[in-house]
């Protein structure tokens, strides 16, 4: 998770929202990402969906069973979903998201029973780091906006 948190913080940089991802298989990372929306301008490019891409990348290896995903936000519907389809085994997050996350705040996608795969999830390492992150940088931008604004 604290490589998450390090990816989170070069989003941040970049001027993209602070969430970073790490995936980990047989207790080797094997693909870490960013969130990239900005840069690719590209809505998908969030940081579990392009590590999810990383990971399996290549013929015959689309599902990433074993694996667990490190993230520092809950994920959304769309990233939730992928998790699923990538039948990843694990979820680990560090903070909640109840504006879009769907492993437990707004919907659990996750642990639905009526999908075929269910993931285990697990969250709060790091919790009040990434929180607090991520707060950081919507107050910036608020801050910026108003600025603008005159």
């Amino acid at each position: 998770m604290r490589r998450a948190l390090k990816l989170a913080e070069e989003a941040a940089r970049a001027e993209e929202v602070p969430v970073g991802a790490v995936i980990v298989r047989g207790g080797k990372v094997v693909a870490e990402a960013r969130n990239e929306v900005e840069a690719l301008g590209d809505p998908t490019a969030h940081a579990e969906m392009l590590a999810i891409r990383r990971a399996a990348g290549g013929p015959g290896r689309p599902r990433l069973e074993g694996a667990a995903l490190y993230t520092t936000l809950e994920p959304c519907a769309m990233c939730a979903g992928a998790v699923l389809l990538a039948r990843v085994d694990r979820l680990v997050f560090a903070a909640r998201d109840p504006k879009g996350g769907c492993a437990g705040s707004l919907y659990d996608l996750l642990t639905d029973p009526r999908f075929n795969h269910r993931v285990a999830v697990a969250e709060g390492p790091l919790a009040e780091e990434s929180a607090g992150l991520l707060q950081a940088f919507f107050r910036a931008r608020r801050n910026a906006a108003g600025e603008t604004r005159g």
